[in-house]
């Protein structure tokens, strides 16, 4: 084969091996293409669907109220744990300003309205509308406390639930926030409605109502004033609209997720633990709340902390020792990295690592006497330790402002469990150390930033 011929060959064959190389590139490149398309398409879906459901009008008046009202009912049976919480870090609280400070915020409202700041209606349709809200409260709160008859937790009266001075609080948060909040600034609503959960906190901190009662109540009071407004909004149609809403469709969701918030949760601690004294203890179901907050620097990264106190109910694992305990009690506070990943613009998923340091309550160990009596025979030591804290969340976003969070956290403390015996020479016994794992169910209510 002459020279000529095989160089003719050898260009064929690279040119036919630079043809496929350039078919299999185009055909992955296609393949991508499709792939991308597809996922982009099934996030816009997803995107579209969920902006259509947080969006509709059902949705808008029922997103809190009923989720509130729902819980309330579920979380009733674990009403004890978080009388507990309260009995440990404050038994004997007790003051009134919590009967006199409900409507600051439809006070606030009707201040606002009077020194001119114009809000969603005029003077005609928003009294309308607070009147339907608060026949609305009056009517649901005073059937519901008379009918179930639910003692409270003080023991000086059956009408506990719901709580009406939460929904009398809450109420007029909401008013504030459809005339103002709605309109002018988000803070306001933010303003107002902090200001009645801290009327519910105390109505629970006074002993006067359970959890339960306080966030029934609280989704009484919103879903009453929803109903209330949107009752007169068939009245007057149009007719009284002095300042149009926000257009909330440019607003920017796909901003850094920074948050404030406040947490409740349910604790579960399947660690035993063994005193230095050799009596070995287990806990049951207990009750922790405490403050969140973190500064996102972009969509996924953060850094924050975290300030909770909790309560565990301990038992002897011996159920023939005669003992009593207070329960395990600790403040902890933990600061670290979070991180957040969108799911669609609105919903997250969101996780944290997180360390600190938990200071354990001093506890005192009783045992029963002969003539049905407690005597103090012990007392487990105050005592500070480091914790670590990790766990994941889903977030919902349906106001700019406005995240419904549930979460679930691992916790792992080392205790020591320095033991005095007050029955013989009261010496201190030192205990050896352990980690202590528990484990938290909750949800909070989050303002973003």
């Amino acid at each position: 084969m002459s020279y000529r011929m095989k160089i003719l060959i050898t260009a064929c064959k690279m040119t036919l091996l630079s043809f496929l190389a350039v078919a299999q590139t185009m055909a992955q490149d296609s393949v991508k293409d499709s792939a991308s398309y597809l996922d982009n398409n099934f996030y816009n879906k997803t995107q579209r669907l969920t902006d259509k459901i947080i969006q509709s009008k059902a949705f808008q008046m029922t997103y809190i109220s009923v989720p509130l009202i729902t819980g309330g009912l579920i979380i009733k049976h674990q009403d004890n744990h978080f009388l507990e919480l309260r009995n440990a870090y404050a038994p004997d609280l007790r003051y009134p300003y919590d009967d006199y400070l409900t409507l600051v915020p439809a006070a606030a409202m009707l201040g606002l309205k009077a020194a001119g700041v114009e809000g969603r209606s005029s003077w005609g349709r928003m009294l309308v509308s607070d009147a339907f809200s608060a026949a609305l409260v009056a009517t649901a709160v005073n059937t519901l406390k008379y009918t179930t008859k639910v003692t409270r937790p003080d023991g000086s009266k059956q009408n506990s639930f719901p709580s009406g001075h939460t929904a009398v609080a809450f109420m007029s948060a909401t008013m504030l926030h459809k005339e103002y909040g709605l309109t002018r600034s988000p803070w306001y609503s933010v303003a107002g409605y902090t200001w009645a959960t801290g009327i519910g906190l105390s109505r629970i901190l006074n002993n006067r109502h359970w959890l339960s009662d306080v966030l029934a109540g609280a989704g009484i009071g919103i879903l009453s004033t929803e109903l209330g407004y949107f009752l007169a909004d068939l009245i007057f149609k149009q007719k009284g609209i002095t300042h149009e809403l926000f257009d909330m469709s440019t607003y920017d969701y796909q901003r850094p997720p920074s948050f404030f918030s406040l947490h409740l949760g349910l604790n579960k601690m399947p660690t035993k633990i063994t005193l230095p004294s050799g009596i070995r203890l287990q806990t049951t179901l207990g009750s922790s709340a405490g403050f969140e907050g973190a500064w996102f620097m972009n969509r996924t990264v953060g850094f924050g902390g975290r300030l909770s106190a909790t309560s565990l109910p301990l038992y002897p694992l011996d159920q023939q020792q005669a003992i009593q305990l207070q329960p395990l009690s600790f403040i902890s506070g933990s600061a670290g990295a979070y991180f957040s990943y969108p799911i669609v613009n609105r919903l997250l998923i969101g996780g944290k690592l997180l360390l600190g340091g938990s200071y354990f309550l001093e506890n005192t160990i009783s045992e029963e006497t002969n003539d049905q009596e407690t005597k103090a025979i012990g007392r487990i030591e105050s005592e500070l330790d480091p914790n670590l804290i990790t766990g994941i969340s889903f977030l919902c976003a349906p106001k700019p402002m406005l995240g419904i969070r549930l979460f679930f956290d691992y916790n792992l403390n080392p205790f020591k469990g320095n033991t005095t015996d007050l029955s013989t020479s009261a010496n201190e016994i030192t205990g050896k150390r352990q980690l202590l794992h528990s484990m938290t169910f909750g949800g909070s209510i989050n303002v973003l930033f």
